[in-house]
């Protein structure tokens, strides 16, 4: 036998023991090539973003009708049914019906909402009132000007308005503030508002008399 091949033999066992010495070490680290750890306490559970008709009927009553409004709920905006408080008799009038929504944005949510997941950024006691001047018949003018208001609260409003009797046309709204300075926009709720509407801005267009 030649001197290479008298080494190689000799190397031989020398690297089959460090190979199970490495494995050994592996082994006792907790270290498995195919398995991933788990060992993370409970998986976040899914927010379901879902309001059912029981949530609704918790909030039925005389002087009620059923319409629905935008809640936010994973980053998005979510229809939810409510019974909104509003006699028949005021059931087309666009300015009692903006009311009534609007204050159905503020009220407290239900406590099968609150486990869904849903939040509302409609703050405060903002009041609606109609046109104005030259204003469009359908109109809203609002105490808190809507440049002034939160992404959020602004998405929530006008997808709410936008689905309702306060529609100027099919998917947006008349909206402007109560000031001399506040202008009067179109507001629209797009799919990609309702969609991103911490990001994406309600597409406006001011209107002019």
């Amino acid at each position: 036998m030649t001197a290479p091949t008298r080494t190689r033999a000799r190397l031989g066992p020398v690297r089959a023991a460090l190979a199970t010495l490495l494995a050994a070490g592996a082994a006792g680290c907790g270290i498995r090539a195919t398995e991933v750890p788990t060992d993370f306490g409970p998986a976040p559970s899914r927010v379901p973003c879902v309001s059912t008709a029981a949530d609704v009927t918790t909030r039925t009553g005389t002087g009620t009708l059923p319409e629905e409004i935008f809640l936010v709920c994973g980053s998005q905006l979510v229809r939810v049914d409510r019974a909104v408080r509003i006699s028949a008799t005021d059931a087309e009038d666009p300015v009692k019906v903006a009311q009534a929504l609007l204050a159905e944005l503020r009220e407290p949510l239900t406590e099968a909402e609150e486990q869904a997941g849903f939040t509302s950024d409609v703050k405060g006691d903002p009041k609606i009132s109609g046109p104005r001047g030259d204003d469009p018949p359908k109109a809203l003018r609002i105490s808190t000007p809507p440049e002034r208001m939160s992404p959020y609260e602004l998405a929530q409003i006008v997808c709410t308005f936008a689905q309702s009797v306060a529609a100027e046309r099919d998917d947006s709204v008349l909206l402007g503030g109560t000031g001399q300075d506040s202008p009067l926009r179109r507001y629209e709720c797009t799919d990609e508002l309702r969609s991103r509407p911490g990001t994406v801005p309600a597409p406006a267009e001011t209107v002019t008399p």
